[in-house]
């Protein structure tokens, strides 16, 4: 809920259903996925995130507000997962297509950290990281400044030449053309206008069954909405050194 750029973004509302609600349905489609876990912080301001996390279905998890790692490392220890995969809370069009690959290609090709974003060709907002427990529990012993413990991962990309990095690029993930070399889009929510655009999204389209990204990409071009929140600035994580 500490967002300071939409402040309770997770808890807006996308046709009848808070984001929350739209990222733990999405992620759970995945194949890959066997436990869904919130880790929210022990702010009581994140008081109603655990209560509807809960009642979605998902475990939740409390920790640090501003040691992230620590808190997602806790969490993952918790529920003994031997797979970690991170998705941020402002992504209730997440892909559950995009996890299973991530997932299938860290487990397929024997890595410590895969993701679709060391080259980033797809939308904002579909971005997956999967690593292993194993090389996580090192990052979480090694990892010491302030930059590391908030942003989670930021450890092994600062340290490639001591993990084994690997990358989902889109055209692995998705047939349809359209979708490929589409990092121009923003389908996440920072901003007020990214929420605009999420609104009009899930107000145009049916939602009995979750999103497909193909769909949603074919609308947002067909009615011109990719400038809606294209002047917004993507905040980055500090370079990896």
């Amino acid at each position: 809920m500490g967002s300071t750029r939409l402040p309770g973004k997770v808890m807006l509302p996308l046709d009848g259903k808070h984001v929350l609600e739209r990222d733990i349905e999405r992620v759970s489609r995945a194949e890959s996925i066997n436990k869904t876990v919130v880790a929210t912080s022990v702010s009581t301001a994140d008081d109603i995130v655990e209560r509807y996390a809960a009642q979605c279905g998902a475990t939740v998890y409390r920790g640090s507000e501003p040691d992230v790692l620590g808190r997602m490392y806790n969490a993952a220890t918790e529920v003994s997962a031997d797979v970690v995969v991170r998705i941020t809370g402002d992504c209730p069009l997440i892909s559950p297509q995009g996890i299973d690959a991530v997932v299938h290609r860290l487990q397929e090709s024997d890595v410590d950290y895969v993701s679709n974003t060391v080259k980033q060709t797809l939308p904002r907002g579909l971005d997956v990281e999967a690593f292993t427990y194993e090389s996580f529990s090192t990052v979480e012993r090694r990892a010491k400044s302030r930059e590391e413990r908030e942003h989670v991962t930021l450890h092994y990309l600062r340290n490639q030449d001591e993990f084994d990095i690997g990358n989902v690029s889109d055209e692995e993930i998705f047939d349809a053309p359209h979708l490929h070399g589409r990092d121009d889009l923003r389908l996440t929510l920072d901003e007020a206008d990214d929420y605009e655009l999420l609104r009009r999204i899930y107000e145009e389209m049916p939602t009995d069954e979750p999103l497909e990204i193909e769909d949603v990409v074919t609308v947002i071009d067909e009615k011109g909405w990719a400038g809606i929140n294209q002047n917004i600035q993507q905040k980055h994580p500090p370079e990896p050194e």
